[in-house]
């Protein structure tokens, strides 16, 4: 374990991050006291469940089905009436 103060830790701290990466155990200190250890960032992954979300849903049965206001927006009929 390497102990450094805060100070030294500014001035290497592209040094230091490599060696925490390589394995090396960091600690930082201020006026002697350490204060925090560096450690490589590791994410948090949950294993996948296939099928979690199975029947926790639903899709509406009109979802395909066409609104002719809306398609007529698409078409450009609303700027046609806007002009007038």
């Amino acid at each position: 374990m390497r102990q450094l103060n805060v100070q030294q830790a500014k001035t290497h701290l592209s040094r230091l991050i490599e060696d925490v990466r390589k394995g090396e155990d960091i600690v930082l200190a201020k006026a002697g006291k350490p204060l925090v250890r560096l450690v490589p960032y590791e994410a948090e992954t949950s294993e996948r469940i296939p099928g979690a979300w199975a029947k926790k849903g639903w899709i509406a049965d009109d979802f395909d089905t066409e609104d002719p206001a809306i398609a007529s927006l698409f078409a450009g009929a609303s700027a046609k009436a806007r002009k007038r």
